[in-house]
């Protein structure tokens, strides 16, 4: 396998993804919404999702997620943008995991932002066929000003004919799950507390472009993916399993600089040796777990010493990985 390079996914084509708030009206009704930012698809997400899923389901009619891109804080706040615990493409996928089959991404830009709360749900409430409720987190606030809350969607819920479900905060003992939370335990290596939070095993999607082929020269053809903003766990090797499609694929990656090889700038990469894998993969997405971390990044004396340590990595990534050799 040549060594590849691993990015963020687009999303414009993914089937069940609409663009604009109008394209509402030609899915079966009634409506479901479960809007919200979503950033992790954590378990306080899942539970606003979850909950527009179970209306629909007895119900009858159609969940919709309603989310946003490029995340708010990163338009409004850049110099406190959060790193994402999940690029888009990667939430709608993992959206999409939990059953959903219609998503709807609003853009969100400064005209977006300045739109008054009411004029944003009444524009829904127009479109849906009609709608049947909206859920949203118990404390979210949008639109304006951060004007638009539950009592707004509650009030424009009488008047408008649908119903309103703020759906309370996940705990987990006495901490609130949150986006924040998760986000430090992955920066500090703690991938068991981010799983529990999360209510899955932390992961990273990309998509596959040709890299530099320094690993076919060391014997060990990787793929690279590239940080894009988003949290990463310390810098280190993993053993990992990449997911392509319905597919577990094992490896053992590297999160770092290489600093035994030449890095211009200094930019922070994943490196992904799948074990015993020959196939043409440029152009499709690949999502990474991370099993176990093996040891810290390191510099060698050079390359001799450096395959020599990924051999060694190699075989204690497929022992942990449950891999015969």
């Amino acid at each position: 396998m040549p060594d590849l390079k691993i990015m963020r996914s687009g999303h414009d084509a993914i089937p069940g993804v609409l663009r604009k708030i109008g394209e509402l009206r030609n899915l079966p009704g009634p409506l479901h919404l479960a809007i919200g930012v979503f950033d992790g698809v954590h378990l306080g997400h899942q539970a606003v999702i979850c909950r527009a899923l179970d209306g629909a389901r007895q119900g009858g009619g159609t969940a919709v997620v309603v989310t946003f891109d490029p995340h708010p804080v990163r338009v409004l706040r850049p110099e406190h943008a959060p790193r994402l615990l999940t690029s888009t493409a990667h939430k709608l996928q993992l959206i999409r995991d939990l059953g959903v089959t219609h998503q709807l991404i609003i853009h969100f830009d400064h005209a977006f932002a300045a739109t008054p709360p009411e004029d944003f749900i009444r524009e829904l409430a127009a479109a849906a066929q009609p709608l049947q409720e909206i859920c949203v987190g118990f404390e979210w606030c949008f639109g304006k000003g951060r004007a638009g809350n539950l009592a707004l969607i509650e009030r424009l819920g009488g008047e408008l004919g649908f119903s309103e479900v703020g759906v309370p905060a996940v705990k987990i003992g006495d901490e609130i799950v949150s986006s924040t939370l998760i986000r430090a335990a992955v920066e500090d290596g703690d991938l068991a507390r981010a799983a529990k939070l999360l209510g899955r095993e932390f992961t990273i999607l990309g998509t596959v472009v040709e890299g530099d082929r320094l690993g076919r020269k060391l014997g060990f053809p990787t793929a690279n993916l590239s940080a894009h903003n988003e949290q990463y766990p310390p810098n280190g090797v993993y053993a990992v399993q990449a997911r392509r499609g319905d597919r577990m694929l094992p490896g053992v990656a590297n999160i770092g600089v290489r600093p035994t090889v030449k890095n211009a700038g200094g930019e922070r990469l994943l490196e992904v040796h799948l074990f015993d894998f020959q196939e043409e993969i440029y152009g499709e997405d690949l999502e990474i777990t991370f099993r176990k971390f093996l040891r810290p990044e390191q510099k060698f004396s050079g390359l001799d010493a450096l395959r020599e340590q990924i051999q060694k990595d190699a075989a204690q990534a497929r022992l942990f990985l449950g891999l015969a050799g």
